[in-house]
């Protein structure tokens, strides 16, 4: 069984799918977002399907596609459908797996499930955590919410300008790799995309 990585954040919007393409890209992994709310037009995975360029990866349908662009619990509700944790089934593959998550780890499902839920005790995890006011609290409790779960979290990408004390002190109070970073770029296509892969990829 090959290694199956989960691609999760420190809030949304802070680089996951870049990421998850990059890593993608760099493994020549498969790919697999398993709820999508919102831009289903121009989903996460027609946007990393655009960045990555080898030609072993396999793209695999969501579970569920929510109109909405909410959190997935309250999208289900709109479009009257019910999201259970259990009921997701992870794709058949005998490739790497990249899973991208929806916001952060504990982004609501429904009423007692969370995106964390979907993660198993063998999945690599790479937390993405962008510098913002508050980006250190919310990665630091990110990984304490792992740890707690006993989820192992294989390292931290970093995205946007370098903030060193911010990244100092995550760190050595975090306790995991740091595994780069992704600068803030003027756009991503792929052969951005290939370039971060070819460097990333010793660390992965």
């Amino acid at each position: 069984m090959k290694d199956t990585y989960f691609i999760t954040g420190i809030s949304t919007e802070v680089g996951k799918t870049v990421v998850s393409a990059i890593v993608t890209q760099a493994l020549q992994a498969d790919y697999w977002k398993p709820v999508q709310a919102g831009e289903l037009e121009n989903s996460d995975t027609h946007k990393v399907k655009r960045l990555v360029s080898n030609d072993n990866t396999v793209f695999h349908n969501s579970a569920f596609d929510l109109m909405t662009p909410m959190s997935p619990h309250a999208a289900a509700e709109i479009d009257s459908i019910k999201i259970s944790a259990k009921k997701i089934k992870r794709p058949v593959t005998n490739n790497i797996l990249i899973i991208e998550g929806a916001g952060g780890l504990l982004v609501p499902l429904n009423q007692t499930d969370t995106i964390a839920d979907l993660m198993e005790p063998t999945d690599k995890i790479i937390v993405v955590s962008r510098h913002y006011l508050g980006s250190i609290n919310h990665t630091l409790l990110t990984l304490e919410a792992l740890k707690a779960r006993n989820l192992h979290c294989h390292g931290i990408i970093f995205s946007g300008n370098e903030h060193p004390t911010t990244e100092a002190i995550i760190k050595k109070m975090g306790g995991v790799p740091i595994l780069g970073r992704i600068e803030e770029e003027p756009y991503f296509d792929q052969n951005v995309v290939k370039e971060y892969a070819e460097i990333l990829r010793p660390s992965l």
